[in-house]
C-alpha cells in the first residue's frame, strides 16, 4: 500500500484501530509545538530532520477491530545471520561510549545497535501485527507505514506521555533483566503495593534514578501537583524493567508541546547530562537510529493524547527486517553483558518473525 496508514493496539486491549489516509501524504511537523489543534497519529523519530521527520497521520478513515488470535505458529525461513560481524561492531562501540563514561564526561549513556534479518520470502506485516498483539498483551503495539518512513512495527512498554483534558501520566524506565519463570505482572492500581526491587543490582537502581529524576525535574516546570508511584518491576516482552510512573495536572494543556520538547529524548533512550550524550549519540553511534528510540501515538483522539515511546521495533522494507535495540551505560557496565541484553530485547520482535535458519 503506498497511502499512509497505522494499525494499533493499547496494551490489555482486544480491539484494535486502523487509520489510512488516502489523500496526500502524512504532515511533516517543523516542532512538537506545531502539533496544538491537530488531531491524528504522531511518528515521530529520535532526531527530526528532513529525512526523518515527525510526521502527522492524518486519517480519511478510522475503524475498530477485533484482534485476531488466529494460528500464526508457522515458521518462516531466513538466512544465517552474521553474529560475529554485528558483535564485533558492537564491541567497538560500546568502547567508543565506555571511554566517556570512565572519564567522567558522562554518568549515563544509551548505546543502541541494529540487526539485519533477511528471510526468503514477504511477510504480511499485518500478521506481523497480529503476531505482536497475540505474544504481547501487556504493550503497545503499532505497525506504521508512511511514504516517508516507510514500515515500522513496534511493541513498546514505555509510554511517553498519556493526557485527557489536564491529567497526564508519564513513566521513567530503566534497567533492565530476563524473565524468570515466576514472573507476574501487576495492573497500574497494584502497583503503588507493590514495590519490592530486592532482585535488583546496583548499577540497574542508578540508572533508574538518573532517568527518574530527570523526568521529575522536567515535570516539576510544568506543575506543582507530581504524583509519583515507583520503582517497581514491569514486564514487557522478553524482559523486565525497573519502573517510575508520574501523575499530574498540566497547568495548560498548551503546554503538552513543550513538555515533550523538555522530555524527549528521555535519558532513558539518551542519557546524562541530556544534550551532550544526545550530541555524541548522533555522531558516533554506528547504525543511525531513524525511528527507534522516537515515540508515536494518537493525538488528540481516544479522548485524549496517547504517546509511546517506539521501542522494541524493527523496520520492514520487503524481505529485510531491520531489528533495533539498546541498553543504557554505566562506567561499570560489561561490554559482553550489554550485548546479550540488546540480544534478549530483540528476541520480541525476532519471535515475531517466527524465524527458522536454513
Amino acid at each position: 500500500m503506498k497511502h499512509a496508514y497505522v494499525f494499533y493496539r493499547y496494551p490489555y486491549a482486544d480491539t484494535f484501530t486502523v487509520m489510512r489516509q488516502y489523500s496526500g501524504t502524512p504532515k511533516e511537523l517543523c516542532s512538537f509545538n506545531c502539533m496544538a489543534g491537530h488531531e491524528g497519529y504522531v511518528f515521530a523519530p529520535f532526531k527530526a530532520s528532513d529525512k526523518n521527520p515527525i510526521l502527522l497521520i492524518e486519517p480519511d478513515e478510522i475503524e475498530t477491530r477485533q484482534v485476531n488470535n488466529a494460528s500464526f505458529f508457522s515458521e518462516n525461513e531466513f538466512q544465517v545471520r552474521d553474529i560475529d560481524t554485528e558483535y564485533e561492531l558492537y564491541i567497538n562501540n560500546f568502547n567508543l561510549f565506555h571511554d566517556k563514561l570512565i572519564d567522567g564526561s558522562f554518568d549515563k549513556i544509551v548505546l543502541s545497535r541494529r540487526s539485519v534479518e533477511r528471510s526468503y520470502e514477504s511477510i504480511d506485516p499485518e500478521l506481523l501485527f497480529m503476531r505482536a498483539c497475540s505474544l504481547y498483551p501487556r504493550m503497545f503495539i503499532a505497525l506504521i507505514h508512511t511514504p516517508q518512513s516507510g514500515m515500522w512495527l513496534t511493541a513498546t512498554p514505555e509510554i511517553l506521555i498519556e493526557s485527557a483534558n489536564e491529567q497526564l501520566h508519564t513513566m521513567a524506565i530503566a534497567g533492565t533483566m530476563k524473565l524468570s519463570d515466576t514472573d507476574t505482572d501487576i495492573s497500574l492500581k497494584e502497583r503503588k503495593d507493590s514495590l519490592d526491587i530486592s532482585e535488583w543490582g546496583r548499577k540497574d537502581k542508578r540508572e533508574q534514578h538518573y532517568v527518574a529524576k530527570y523526568i521529575k525535574d522536567c515535570l516539576g516546570d510544568f506543575s506543582d501537583s507530581i504524583v509519583d508511584y515507583g520503582p517497581y518491576t514491569l514486564r514487557a516482552g522478553m524482559v523486565k524493567h525497573l519502573a517510575t510512573d508520574f501523575f499530574l495536572t498540566l497547568a495548560d494543556n498548551k503546554d503538552l508541546g513543550n513538555l515533550v520538547n523538555e522530555l524527549h529524548p528521555t535519558p532513558a533512550v539518551c542519557g546524562a547530562p541530556k544534550m551532550p550524550t544526545y550530541k555524541f549519540i548522533i555522531e558516533n553511534e554506528a547504525c543511525e537510529r531513524e525511528y527507534y528510540s522516537g515515540f508515536s501515538g494518537p493525538l488528540n483522539c481516544d479522548e485524549g493524547t496517547h504517546f509511546y515511546v517506539t521501542l522494541r521495533c524493527m523496520k520492514i522494507e520487503d524481505t529485510v527486517f531491520s531489528l533495533y535495540a539498546g541498553g543504557g551505560l554505566l562506567s561499570d557496565s560489561d561490554g559482553r553483558s550489554e550485548w546479550f541484553e540488546t540480544e534478549a530485547k530483540m528476541e520480541t520482535m525476532r519471535k515475531c518473525l517466527a524465524i527458522k535458519r536454513i
